[in-house]
């Protein structure tokens, strides 16, 4: 004689800890495919990563003057610790997305990854400063200066770039779960921290004030 249907329901029945660690397992799986799912072209992770990138390449860029306009041993040391950093991270960032099917440039505006971010406009390609960017005039002042102006000038603007980095960085890790994308955020965060508080002590060395954050 065939058990009653009720018998059989709750023979089969799963205790409730079972099924409700097995929903979790579910659900932490379904966001562990989240994280790991390869980021869209609109996706904050891309639109760092090609933010970063020409952030970083005008912070290269500014220390190659400086290293070659100034004499000073210990700036010139910081400079070249600057420009090998910041070239590698950006050769990470231009990896990822290769990796993730992504082209190098977009079509989307600069910064537009970055909820509240209030883009200036400026005489830099693409018209948008991102934060602590140094603008054409200030680059061709630089570009001019030379000795101990330059070395003030280099160090008031990176401190100020570094701090846009670290705003970036932070804003990152807010929107972004991808374990690469976190590392290195923090990684940014952490090690222009480190060489603000250097080029501050450098700076009051040579009787000058950090810029106003840009």
């Amino acid at each position: 004689m065939a058990a009653p249907f009720s018998d059989v329901a709750r023979r089969l029945a799963l205790p409730t800890g079972i099924v409700l660690l097995v929903s979790l397992g579910i659900a932490a799986g379904l966001a562990i495919g989240l994280w790991r799912a390869t980021p869209r072209d609109d996706s904050p992770e891309a639109g760092f990563a090609r933010d970063m990138a020409t952030h970083h390449a005008q912070a290269v860029d500014m220390s190659f003057l400086v290293r070659d306009a100034s004499t000073d041993e210990e700036l010139r040391t910081l400079a070249s610790d600057i420009i090998v950093t910041q070239s590698t991270q950006r050769g990470i960032f231009m990896g990822w997305l290769q990796e993730w099917g992504l082209p190098q440039a977009s079509a989307r505006p600069r910064m537009a990854w970055m909820p509240g971010h209030a883009a200036m406009t400026s005489g830099t390609e693409g018209g948008v400063l991102m934060h602590g960017m140094a603008t054409e005039a200030e680059l061709r002042r630089l570009r001019e200066a030379k000795g101990a102006a330059a070395e003030i000038l280099f160090l008031q603007l990176m401190i100020r770039h570094h701090e846009g980095g670290i705003v970036m960085a932070r804003a990152v890790l807010t929107l972004s779960h991808r374990r690469e994308v976190v590392q290195m955020a923090r990684s940014i965060e952490e090690g222009q921290q480190v060489e603000i508080t250097r080029m501050k002590e450098l700076l009051a060395a040579r009787h000058a004030q950090p810029l106003a954050p840009g």
